[in-house]
C-alpha cells in the first residue's frame, strides 16, 4: 500500500514538472571580478511572496521552509534571507581585489521540502530556488553588473538518504547553503561553473 501511494504521489509530482537546472546567462569574466573585494551582501525576500506552512507533499507557495522553528518575532522571510545571505557571502568570499562591492540579492522562490515529503518519498524531491543578483560599487553606488536571474535547483535527499545525512549533520539548510555558495562563486567567476540540468520528480 505504501509503495502504491508513493508511486501515485510521484506521478502527480511528475505531471507538475520534471526538468530542473542551475543556470545563469554567463559567468562574470574573472578578469573583471578579480578587481572586486566583497564589502557587503544585502538580501531581500519580498513579503509579496506566498508562504506555506502546510505539511503536505506538494505545497503551492513561493516559500516552503520548515526546518527552522518559528520563534517570537521570527518569520520565514527572515529565515530564508539568512540562509541565502550566508550562501552568497561564502560564495563571494573569494573576491579579493581592491574595489569593495555590494552584492544585492532578491529572492524569487525558495521551495524546500516539508517533513512529509522529506521522509515519505523515496526517489523524488527538489529544492527549487531562484534569485536575482546584482553587483554594485560600494564607493560610487554604480551598478557593475545587470541584475542576473539565477536558478539554483538542487536534488533533495529523501527517505533513508535524508535520515542518514541528518545523522551526519547534513541538513537541508547545510546542503542548500553550500549549493548557493557554489552557484555564487561560479557566477562571479571565482569558482567552477556549476551550471547543470537534471530531471527529477518534484515541485
Amino acid at each position: 500500500m505504501k509503495a502504491i501511494l508513493s508511486l501515485f504521489l510521484s506521478l502527480v509530482l511528475l505531471a507538475a514538472c520534471s526538468s530542473w537546472q542551475t543556470s545563469y546567462d554567463a559567468p562574470v569574466p574573472s578578469s573583471v571580478s578579480q578587481n572586486w573585494r566583497l564589502g557587503d551582501v544585502v538580501v531581500t525576500v519580498p513579503e509579496t511572496l506566498s508562504v506555506s506552512e502546510d505539511n503536505v507533499y506538494l505545497p503551492d507557495a513561493d516559500i516552503v521552509w520548515r526546518e527552522d522553528p518559528l520563534g517570537a518575532g521570527s518569520t520565514r522571510y527572515d529565515q530564508v534571507a539568512a540562509i541565502v545571505e550566508d550562501g552568497v557571502t561564502r560564495g563571494a568570499s573569494g573576491l579579493s581585489g581592491s574595489t569593495p562591492v555590494r552584492i544585492k540579492v532578491t529572492v524569487g522562490t525558495f521551495h524546500a521540502l516539508t517533513e512529509i515529503a522529506r521522509y515519505g518519498l523515496s526517489s523524488s524531491g527538489v529544492h527549487n530556488i531562484t534569485f536575482a543578483m546584482q553587483v554594485f560599487d560600494m564607493g560610487s553606488g554604480a551598478a557593475l553588473t545587470d541584475a542576473e536571474t539565477i536558478q539554483a535547483d538542487l536534488v533533495a535527499l529523501v527517505g533513508d538518504q535524508a535520515i542518514e545525512a541528518e545523522a551526519q549533520g547534513i541538513t537541508q539548510k547545510v546542503r542548500i547553503t553550500d549549493h548557493i555558495a557554489k552557484v555564487t562563486a561560479g557566477y562571479l567567476g571565482i569558482g567552477p561553473d556549476v551550471r547543470s540540468e537534471f530531471a527529477r520528480v518534484g515541485r
